[in-house]
Protein backbone atom coordinates (compact mmCIF):
# COMPACT_ATOMS: atom_id res chain seq x y z
CA UNK A 1 0.00 0.00 0.00
CA UNK A 2 2.85 2.74 0.21
CA UNK A 3 3.35 3.88 -0.54
CA UNK A 4 6.18 5.19 -3.27
CA UNK A 5 3.84 4.81 -6.02
CA UNK A 6 0.17 4.41 -7.19
CA UNK A 7 -0.59 2.40 -10.40
CA UNK A 8 -4.49 3.55 -11.12
CA UNK A 9 -4.19 7.61 -10.53
CA UNK A 10 -7.78 9.07 -10.65
CA UNK A 11 -9.18 12.63 -10.85
CA UNK A 12 -10.76 13.74 -7.71
CA UNK A 13 -11.76 17.22 -7.24
CA UNK A 14 -10.57 19.61 -4.91
CA UNK A 15 -14.95 20.49 -4.26
CA UNK A 16 -15.71 17.12 -3.47
CA UNK A 17 -12.93 16.56 -0.98
CA UNK A 18 -13.69 19.23 0.66
CA UNK A 19 -17.32 18.05 1.29
CA UNK A 20 -16.86 14.31 1.40
CA UNK A 21 -14.66 11.76 2.53
CA UNK A 22 -13.41 9.40 -0.35
CA UNK A 23 -13.76 5.99 0.22
CA UNK A 24 -10.50 4.21 0.19
CA UNK A 25 -9.36 0.46 -0.42
CA UNK A 26 -6.40 -1.48 0.52
CA UNK A 27 -4.56 -3.12 3.71
CA UNK A 28 -2.89 -1.33 6.31
CA UNK A 29 0.81 -2.05 7.60
CA UNK A 30 1.02 -1.49 11.32
CA UNK A 31 4.00 -0.71 12.76
CA UNK A 32 6.08 -2.25 15.76
CA UNK A 33 4.45 -0.88 19.24
CA UNK A 34 7.53 0.87 21.04
CA UNK A 35 7.41 -1.00 24.42
CA UNK A 36 6.07 0.93 27.09
CA UNK A 37 9.37 1.10 28.96
CA UNK A 38 10.83 3.71 27.02
CA UNK A 39 7.97 5.76 27.76
CA UNK A 40 8.09 5.78 31.24
CA UNK A 41 5.15 5.72 33.23
CA UNK A 42 2.91 6.33 30.42
CA UNK A 43 0.58 3.33 29.73
CA UNK A 44 -0.21 2.23 26.15
CA UNK A 45 -3.70 3.76 26.85
CA UNK A 46 -2.69 6.99 27.76
CA UNK A 47 -0.44 7.18 24.45
CA UNK A 48 -1.19 9.40 21.55
CA UNK A 49 -0.59 7.71 18.27
CA UNK A 50 0.44 10.55 15.71
CA UNK A 51 1.00 10.52 12.40
CA UNK A 52 3.28 13.79 10.72
CA UNK A 53 1.89 15.10 6.88
CA UNK A 54 4.29 17.06 5.55
CA UNK A 55 8.41 16.53 5.69
CA UNK A 56 10.03 19.97 5.18
CA UNK A 57 11.58 22.41 7.64
CA UNK A 58 8.45 23.64 9.20
CA UNK A 59 7.30 20.00 9.52
CA UNK A 60 10.49 18.17 10.70
CA UNK A 61 10.46 21.00 13.31
CA UNK A 62 6.92 20.34 14.66
CA UNK A 63 7.61 16.61 14.36
CA UNK A 64 10.74 16.91 16.56
CA UNK A 65 8.73 19.13 19.21
CA UNK A 66 6.01 15.81 19.00
CA UNK A 67 9.17 13.00 19.74
CA UNK A 68 9.94 15.02 22.74
CA UNK A 69 6.95 14.13 24.45
CA UNK A 70 6.40 10.89 26.21
CA UNK A 71 2.69 10.43 25.47
CA UNK A 72 3.25 10.55 21.86
CA UNK A 73 4.46 7.80 19.15
CA UNK A 74 4.55 9.65 15.82
CA UNK A 75 3.36 5.81 13.51
CA UNK A 76 3.62 7.62 10.66
CA UNK A 77 5.31 10.45 8.12
CA UNK A 78 3.79 11.27 5.04
CA UNK A 79 5.46 13.67 1.78
CA UNK A 80 5.55 13.74 -2.16
CA UNK A 81 9.21 14.24 -1.33
CA UNK A 82 11.59 10.96 -0.79
CA UNK A 83 13.91 12.95 0.07
CA UNK A 84 16.23 15.93 -0.31
CA UNK A 85 19.40 17.71 0.89
CA UNK A 86 20.58 21.09 1.07
CA UNK A 87 17.62 24.06 1.43
CA UNK A 88 18.62 26.11 4.30
CA UNK A 89 22.26 24.16 4.64
CA UNK A 90 23.75 21.84 2.95
CA UNK A 91 23.60 18.82 5.20
CA UNK A 92 20.04 19.59 5.66
CA UNK A 93 18.12 16.62 5.02
CA UNK A 94 14.02 16.96 4.00
CA UNK A 95 11.32 14.29 2.97
CA UNK A 96 9.83 11.46 3.89
CA UNK A 97 12.50 8.75 4.20
CA UNK A 98 14.64 11.18 6.49
CA UNK A 99 12.05 11.84 8.25
CA UNK A 100 11.16 8.31 8.94
CA UNK A 101 14.90 7.25 9.57
CA UNK A 102 15.10 10.17 12.33
CA UNK A 103 11.92 8.60 13.87
CA UNK A 104 12.83 5.25 14.26
CA UNK A 105 16.55 6.44 15.72
CA UNK A 106 15.12 8.39 18.24
CA UNK A 107 12.71 5.25 19.24
CA UNK A 108 15.56 2.51 19.00
CA UNK A 109 17.68 4.99 21.26
CA UNK A 110 15.03 5.58 24.12
CA UNK A 111 14.93 1.43 23.70
CA UNK A 112 18.53 1.85 24.34
CA UNK A 113 18.62 -1.85 22.45
CA UNK A 114 17.76 -3.30 19.48
CA UNK A 115 15.97 -1.57 16.74
CA UNK A 116 12.82 0.05 15.88
CA UNK A 117 11.46 0.29 12.20
CA UNK A 118 7.63 0.92 13.03
CA UNK A 119 7.42 4.67 11.85
CA UNK A 120 5.66 3.90 8.03
CA UNK A 121 6.31 6.57 5.01
CA UNK A 122 3.56 7.24 2.86
CA UNK A 123 3.12 9.87 -0.67
CA UNK A 124 -0.55 9.42 0.05
CA UNK A 125 -2.20 11.69 3.15
CA UNK A 126 -5.54 9.25 2.48
CA UNK A 127 -3.68 6.18 3.14
CA UNK A 128 -2.44 8.14 6.55
CA UNK A 129 -6.54 8.84 7.42
CA UNK A 130 -7.54 5.30 6.51
CA UNK A 131 -5.28 4.26 9.73
CA UNK A 132 -7.50 2.96 12.71
CA UNK A 133 -4.78 3.73 15.06
CA UNK A 134 -3.78 7.35 14.05
CA UNK A 135 -5.12 9.68 16.85
CA UNK A 136 -3.83 12.77 15.58
CA UNK A 137 -2.19 14.03 12.58
CA UNK A 138 -0.05 16.62 11.96
CA UNK A 139 -0.55 18.93 8.51
CA UNK A 140 2.38 21.17 7.54
CA UNK A 141 2.07 21.66 3.69
CA UNK A 142 1.76 24.17 1.44
CA UNK A 143 -1.66 26.03 2.14
CA UNK A 144 -3.50 25.00 -0.93
CA UNK A 145 -4.02 21.50 0.79
CA UNK A 146 -5.25 22.77 4.50
CA UNK A 147 -8.19 22.68 3.36
CA UNK A 148 -8.81 19.24 2.16
CA UNK A 149 -6.72 17.54 4.58
CA UNK A 150 -7.71 18.89 7.59
CA UNK A 151 -11.50 18.07 6.27
CA UNK A 152 -11.05 14.58 5.61
CA UNK A 153 -9.15 13.96 8.77
CA UNK A 154 -11.79 15.41 10.85
CA UNK A 155 -14.22 12.93 8.84
CA UNK A 156 -11.76 10.07 9.94
CA UNK A 157 -12.18 11.01 13.59
CA UNK A 158 -8.44 12.41 13.72
CA UNK A 159 -7.24 15.45 15.96
CA UNK A 160 -5.40 18.24 13.47
CA UNK A 161 -2.06 20.22 14.39
CA UNK A 162 -2.59 22.36 11.14
CA UNK A 163 0.29 25.16 10.32
CA UNK A 164 -0.90 28.22 9.91
CA UNK A 165 -2.50 30.45 8.04
CA UNK A 166 -5.23 28.15 8.71
CA UNK A 167 -6.50 28.46 5.30
CA UNK A 168 -5.74 29.65 1.27
CA UNK A 169 -9.11 31.43 1.50
CA UNK A 170 -12.15 32.42 3.38
CA UNK A 171 -14.89 29.78 1.76
CA UNK A 172 -11.60 26.96 2.62
CA UNK A 173 -11.48 28.70 6.06
CA UNK A 174 -15.34 28.23 6.82
CA UNK A 175 -15.57 24.34 5.28
CA UNK A 176 -12.49 23.43 8.11
CA UNK A 177 -14.70 25.07 10.88
CA UNK A 178 -17.49 22.88 10.00
CA UNK A 179 -16.20 19.93 9.43
CA UNK A 180 -13.66 19.87 12.87
CA UNK A 181 -17.33 21.40 14.73
CA UNK A 182 -19.66 19.13 12.95
CA UNK A 183 -17.15 16.12 14.07
CA UNK A 184 -16.43 16.98 17.51
CA UNK A 185 -12.17 17.18 16.67
CA UNK A 186 -9.41 18.88 18.40
CA UNK A 187 -8.02 21.32 15.80
CA UNK A 188 -4.82 23.63 16.71
CA UNK A 189 -3.50 26.21 14.42
CA UNK A 190 -0.04 26.43 14.06
CA UNK A 191 -0.01 30.35 15.59
CA UNK A 192 2.31 29.56 18.49
CA UNK A 193 2.56 32.94 19.81
CA UNK A 194 -0.67 32.11 21.72
CA UNK A 195 1.45 29.91 24.20
CA UNK A 196 3.94 32.88 24.72
CA UNK A 197 3.20 34.15 28.17
CA UNK A 198 4.68 37.83 27.18
CA UNK A 199 2.35 37.61 24.45
CA UNK A 200 -0.81 36.11 26.79
CA UNK A 201 0.12 39.32 29.16
CA UNK A 202 -0.07 42.05 26.34
CA UNK A 203 -3.55 40.67 25.41
CA UNK A 204 -4.76 40.56 28.88
CA UNK A 205 -3.62 43.90 29.07
CA UNK A 206 -5.44 45.69 26.32
CA UNK A 207 -8.54 43.27 27.22
CA UNK A 208 -8.55 44.95 31.11
CA UNK A 209 -8.23 48.52 29.71
CA UNK A 210 -5.16 49.36 31.63
CA UNK A 211 -4.12 51.59 27.63
CA UNK A 212 -7.58 52.62 27.90
CA UNK A 213 -9.96 52.46 24.61
CA UNK A 214 -8.16 50.92 21.88
CA UNK A 215 -7.89 53.44 19.31
CA UNK A 216 -4.73 52.27 16.76
CA UNK A 217 -3.57 48.80 16.46
CA UNK A 218 -0.45 48.10 13.88
CA UNK A 219 0.49 44.65 12.81
CA UNK A 220 4.04 44.11 11.49
CA UNK A 221 4.97 42.15 8.75
CA UNK A 222 8.55 41.13 7.40
CA UNK A 223 9.78 41.85 3.61
CA UNK A 224 9.69 38.99 1.14
CA UNK A 225 12.91 36.94 2.38
CA UNK A 226 13.74 35.53 -1.16
CA UNK A 227 12.75 36.81 -4.90
CA UNK A 228 12.33 34.52 -7.50
CA UNK A 229 12.70 34.53 -10.82
CA UNK A 230 11.36 37.51 -13.25
CA UNK A 231 9.92 37.25 -16.51
CA UNK A 232 11.04 34.77 -19.58
CA UNK A 233 11.98 32.01 -16.47
CA UNK A 234 12.33 28.91 -17.67
CA UNK A 235 10.83 25.83 -16.43
CA UNK A 236 13.13 23.20 -14.62
CA UNK A 237 13.04 19.02 -14.92
CA UNK A 238 11.42 17.61 -11.79
CA UNK A 239 13.70 16.33 -9.27
CA UNK A 240 13.80 12.44 -8.56
CA UNK A 241 11.81 11.42 -6.07
CA UNK A 242 9.25 14.83 -5.53
CA UNK A 243 6.23 13.95 -6.87
CA UNK A 244 5.30 17.16 -8.44
CA UNK A 245 1.56 16.09 -9.50
CA UNK A 246 0.70 15.52 -6.08
CA UNK A 247 2.74 18.30 -4.87
CA UNK A 248 0.21 20.95 -7.16
CA UNK A 249 -3.30 18.61 -6.50
CA UNK A 250 -5.95 21.32 -6.33
CA UNK A 251 -3.92 23.92 -7.54
CA UNK A 252 -3.94 24.99 -11.16
CA UNK A 253 -1.57 23.36 -13.59
CA UNK A 254 1.90 25.04 -14.13
CA UNK A 255 5.19 23.92 -14.96
CA UNK A 256 7.91 22.73 -12.30
CA UNK A 257 10.28 25.23 -10.84
CA UNK A 258 12.15 24.78 -7.99
CA UNK A 259 11.43 28.49 -6.60
CA UNK A 260 7.93 27.16 -6.47
CA UNK A 261 7.80 24.40 -3.99
CA UNK A 262 9.47 24.36 -0.44
CA UNK A 263 8.97 27.77 1.60
CA UNK A 264 8.91 29.90 -1.56
CA UNK A 265 5.46 28.48 -2.31
CA UNK A 266 4.46 31.40 0.02
CA UNK A 267 5.15 34.13 -2.21
CA UNK A 268 3.02 32.53 -5.43
CA UNK A 269 -0.84 33.52 -5.27
CA UNK A 270 -1.85 29.93 -5.99
CA UNK A 271 -0.37 28.45 -3.07
CA UNK A 272 -0.68 30.81 -0.23
CA UNK A 273 -1.02 35.23 0.06
CA UNK A 274 2.78 36.49 0.13
CA UNK A 275 4.09 37.57 3.72
CA UNK A 276 0.34 38.60 4.10
CA UNK A 277 -0.79 35.63 4.83
CA UNK A 278 2.77 34.01 6.17
CA UNK A 279 3.54 36.71 8.99
CA UNK A 280 0.61 38.70 8.98
CA UNK A 281 -1.28 35.07 10.35
CA UNK A 282 0.74 35.70 13.41
CA UNK A 283 0.60 40.14 13.30
CA UNK A 284 -3.33 40.03 12.60
CA UNK A 285 -3.65 36.91 15.28
CA UNK A 286 -2.26 38.76 18.21
CA UNK A 287 -4.09 42.47 17.07
CA UNK A 288 -7.57 40.16 16.39
CA UNK A 289 -6.66 38.98 20.56
CA UNK A 290 -5.78 42.08 21.25
CA UNK A 291 -9.44 43.51 20.24
CA UNK A 292 -11.45 40.87 21.64
CA UNK A 293 -12.47 40.07 18.02
CA UNK A 294 -11.09 36.00 18.15
CA UNK A 295 -14.93 35.92 17.07
CA UNK A 296 -15.56 38.73 14.54
CA UNK A 297 -13.45 40.79 12.50
CA UNK A 298 -13.06 44.09 10.97
CA UNK A 299 -16.20 45.61 8.93
CA UNK A 300 -14.28 47.83 6.27
CA UNK A 301 -10.88 46.66 4.40
CA UNK A 302 -9.16 49.62 2.80
CA UNK A 303 -6.05 49.28 0.46
CA UNK A 304 -2.89 51.70 1.16
CA UNK A 305 -0.12 50.85 -0.73
CA UNK A 306 1.02 47.73 -2.67
CA UNK A 307 4.86 46.79 -4.71
CA UNK A 308 4.45 43.91 -6.75
CA UNK A 309 6.61 41.71 -8.78
CA UNK A 310 7.00 42.18 -12.67
CA UNK A 311 4.63 41.16 -14.73
CA UNK A 312 5.46 37.52 -15.59
CA UNK A 313 6.94 36.97 -12.83
CA UNK A 314 7.05 33.65 -10.77
CA UNK A 315 6.58 35.48 -7.57
CA UNK A 316 3.07 37.22 -8.28
CA UNK A 317 2.22 38.18 -4.41
CA UNK A 318 3.27 41.85 -3.07
CA UNK A 319 6.51 42.75 -2.27
CA UNK A 320 5.44 45.86 -0.22
CA UNK A 321 1.72 45.81 1.53
CA UNK A 322 -0.11 47.78 3.67
CA UNK A 323 -4.03 48.20 4.18
CA UNK A 324 -6.24 49.15 7.05
CA UNK A 325 -8.85 47.34 8.83
CA UNK A 326 -11.82 49.33 10.40
CA UNK A 327 -13.55 47.50 13.43
CA UNK A 328 -17.38 47.98 14.70
CA UNK A 329 -15.70 49.38 17.92
CA UNK A 330 -14.28 52.25 16.48
CA UNK A 331 -10.64 50.78 16.26
CA UNK A 332 -8.81 50.88 12.96
CA UNK A 333 -5.99 48.08 12.70
CA UNK A 334 -3.19 48.78 10.05
CA UNK A 335 -1.17 46.00 8.44
CA UNK A 336 1.78 46.48 6.84
CA UNK A 337 5.16 45.92 5.81
CA UNK A 338 8.41 46.98 7.58
CA UNK A 339 12.08 46.76 7.80
CA UNK A 340 11.76 46.29 11.89
CA UNK A 341 14.34 44.05 12.68
CA UNK A 342 12.07 41.78 14.49
CA UNK A 343 9.51 41.44 11.22
CA UNK A 344 6.42 40.48 12.75
CA UNK A 345 5.01 41.90 15.90
CA UNK A 346 1.65 44.19 17.20
CA UNK A 347 1.33 47.69 18.63
CA UNK A 348 -1.91 48.73 20.36
CA UNK A 349 -2.01 52.73 20.96
CA UNK A 350 -4.93 53.66 23.41
CA UNK A 351 -6.04 56.88 24.87
CA UNK A 352 -4.22 55.69 27.97
CA UNK A 353 -1.42 54.39 26.98
CA UNK A 354 0.79 52.08 24.24
CA UNK A 355 1.98 48.55 24.24
CA UNK A 356 3.42 46.07 21.70
CA UNK A 357 4.94 43.32 21.57
CA UNK A 358 7.71 42.15 18.51
CA UNK A 359 9.79 39.44 17.98
CA UNK A 360 11.69 37.03 17.44
CA UNK A 361 12.40 36.71 20.11
CA UNK A 362 9.55 38.13 21.47
CA UNK A 363 9.90 41.59 23.30
CA UNK A 364 7.34 44.15 25.10
CA UNK A 365 7.44 47.66 25.41
CA UNK A 366 4.70 49.81 26.78
CA UNK A 367 4.13 53.31 27.89
CA UNK A 368 4.09 53.65 30.69
CA UNK A 369 7.21 51.59 30.99
CA UNK A 370 6.16 49.54 34.11
CA UNK A 371 2.84 48.00 32.19
CA UNK A 372 5.65 45.76 30.94
CA UNK A 373 8.15 45.89 33.35
CA UNK A 374 6.52 45.37 36.40
CA UNK A 375 5.90 42.50 35.07
CA UNK A 376 9.09 41.41 32.74
CA UNK A 377 11.66 43.61 33.94
CA UNK A 378 13.89 42.86 30.76
CA UNK A 379 10.65 43.04 28.41
CA UNK A 380 11.69 39.72 27.30
CA UNK A 381 10.32 36.10 28.11
CA UNK A 382 12.65 33.08 26.83
CA UNK A 383 10.24 30.14 25.90
CA UNK A 384 10.23 27.52 23.40
CA UNK A 385 6.89 28.84 22.15
CA UNK A 386 6.27 26.11 19.44
CA UNK A 387 7.14 23.33 22.24
CA UNK A 388 4.95 25.10 24.20
CA UNK A 389 2.03 25.39 21.74
CA UNK A 390 2.43 21.27 20.96
CA UNK A 391 2.08 20.27 24.37
CA UNK A 392 -0.99 22.43 24.75
CA UNK A 393 -2.46 20.81 22.09
CA UNK A 394 -1.63 17.11 23.33
CA UNK A 395 -3.40 18.00 26.46
CA UNK A 396 -6.56 19.17 25.07
CA UNK A 397 -6.70 16.12 23.01
CA UNK A 398 -6.89 13.99 26.15
CA UNK A 399 -8.94 16.49 27.67
CA UNK A 400 -11.17 17.46 25.17
CA UNK A 401 -10.93 21.29 25.79
CA UNK A 402 -9.98 24.05 23.24
CA UNK A 403 -6.82 24.24 22.57
CA UNK A 404 -4.80 28.18 22.41
CA UNK A 405 -5.85 28.55 18.43
CA UNK A 406 -8.70 26.58 18.03
CA UNK A 407 -10.05 25.96 14.33
CA UNK A 408 -12.40 29.28 14.51
CA UNK A 409 -9.82 31.66 15.37
CA UNK A 410 -6.98 30.83 13.26
CA UNK A 411 -9.97 31.19 10.13
CA UNK A 412 -10.75 34.73 11.60
CA UNK A 413 -7.33 35.50 12.23
CA UNK A 414 -6.34 34.00 8.39
CA UNK A 415 -9.84 35.73 7.00
CA UNK A 416 -8.13 39.39 7.53
CA UNK A 417 -5.36 38.20 5.95
CA UNK A 418 -7.15 37.47 2.74
CA UNK A 419 -9.17 40.26 3.21
CA UNK A 420 -6.40 42.81 2.67
CA UNK A 421 -4.97 40.72 0.03
CA UNK A 422 -8.44 41.16 -1.55
CA UNK A 423 -8.71 44.51 -1.49
CA UNK A 424 -4.75 45.32 -2.36
CA UNK A 425 -5.42 43.16 -5.45
CA UNK A 426 -8.67 45.20 -6.61
CA UNK A 427 -6.94 48.36 -5.49
CA UNK A 428 -10.33 49.31 -3.74
CA UNK A 429 -12.01 49.67 -0.49
CA UNK A 430 -14.51 46.69 0.92
CA UNK A 431 -16.85 46.48 3.09
CA UNK A 432 -17.50 43.11 5.20
CA UNK A 433 -20.25 41.85 7.58
CA UNK A 434 -18.38 39.50 10.09
CA UNK A 435 -21.40 37.96 11.36
CA UNK A 436 -22.17 36.43 7.83
CA UNK A 437 -18.57 36.43 7.05
CA UNK A 438 -19.29 37.84 3.06
CA UNK A 439 -18.47 40.69 1.49
CA UNK A 440 -20.99 43.80 1.10
CA UNK A 441 -22.07 45.18 -2.35
CA UNK A 442 -18.71 43.95 -4.46
CA UNK A 443 -19.60 41.17 -6.36
CA UNK A 444 -16.01 40.47 -7.90
CA UNK A 445 -14.82 40.52 -4.20
CA UNK A 446 -17.11 38.43 -2.92
CA UNK A 447 -16.00 35.80 -5.93
CA UNK A 448 -12.24 36.41 -4.39
CA UNK A 449 -13.37 34.61 -1.26
CA UNK A 450 -12.53 31.03 -2.63
CA UNK A 451 -9.77 30.55 -4.91
CA UNK A 452 -9.67 28.92 -8.84
CA UNK A 453 -9.36 25.22 -8.44
CA UNK A 454 -8.47 21.86 -10.59
CA UNK A 455 -9.30 18.33 -10.56
CA UNK A 456 -6.16 16.47 -9.96
CA UNK A 457 -5.12 13.28 -10.61
CA UNK A 458 -3.41 10.49 -8.41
Amino acid sequence: MVHDTDPSPHPISRRALLRHSAALAGSLALPAIVPASVFGARAPSNRIQVACIGTGNQGIGILRRFLGNEDVQIVAVCDVNTGSHGYKTDDQYLGREPARQEVDAHYAQLARSGSYAGCTPYIDFRDVLDRDDVDAVTIVVPDHWHAIMTVQAAERGKDIYCEKPLSLCVRDGQAMVAAVRRHQRILQTGSMQRSNPLNQFVSQTVLAGRIGTVQQVTAYIAPNNFFGPGPGWQPMPVPAGFDYPRWLGPAPDAPYHHDRCLYRFRFIFDYSGGQITNFGAHSNDLAQWGLGADATGPVEIEPVRAEWPATGSLFNTALVSEFRCRYASGAVLTCKTTDREQGVGVRFAGTDGMIEAVGYPWTARSEPASLVTDKFPTGRFAIDETTAHVRNFLDCVKSRQEPAAPVEIGHRSATVCHLGNIALRLGRTIKWDPEREDVVGDDEARGMLERPQSDFRF
